[in-house]
């Protein structure tokens, strides 16, 4: 199975971010801007939340809030769960599944170095599946 270590490796570097203090419209253009799912919420280098597009679902939509005036940290998922780059392919899965999360931001030495989601997830275990798959066929 692959290192988170790994799993970042294998894709774009970075993350996108916002501050708790900024508007839940500017998170929301922010998402559709950079095409993503959720966003870490930052003060500075310090990691103090997640917003996710289910997170503006249940928490705005449905309870009458306004995107205008409402800020991130009313609505963001804080304290967040994290992994570190050593953490297991395998391991990340059993977190998401658990915990019903589809993002799991990476932290080494105390400081955000990522972000993974299930997609990512998803994506590695059918690369190993085919991978496997092609190494039987080549055997015979």
């Amino acid at each position: 199975m692959n290192s988170v270590e790994n799993l970042l490796a294998a894709k774009p570097r970075g993350f996108w971010s916002i501050s708790p203090h900024a508007k839940v419209i500017e998170a929301l253009r922010l998402l559709a801007e950079k095409n993503v799912g959720a966003l870490l919420v930052m003060e500075g280098d310090d990691l103090v939340g997640i917003l996710s597009e289910r997170d503006y679902a249940r928490k705005m939509a449905l309870m009458g809030r306004t995107s205008a005036e409402t800020p991130v940290s009313d609505i963001m998922v804080s304290p967040v769960v994290t992994v570190t780059l050593k953490h297991s392919q395998e391991e990340c899965m059993t977190i998401m599944t658990e915990k019903r999360m589809r993002h799991l931001p990476v932290v080494n030495g105390g400081r955000v170095v990522g972000l993974l989601s299930i997609g990512d997830l998803v994506k590695s275990v059918i690369q190993e599946q085919q991978e496997t798959i092609q190494r039987l066929y080549n055997r015979f």
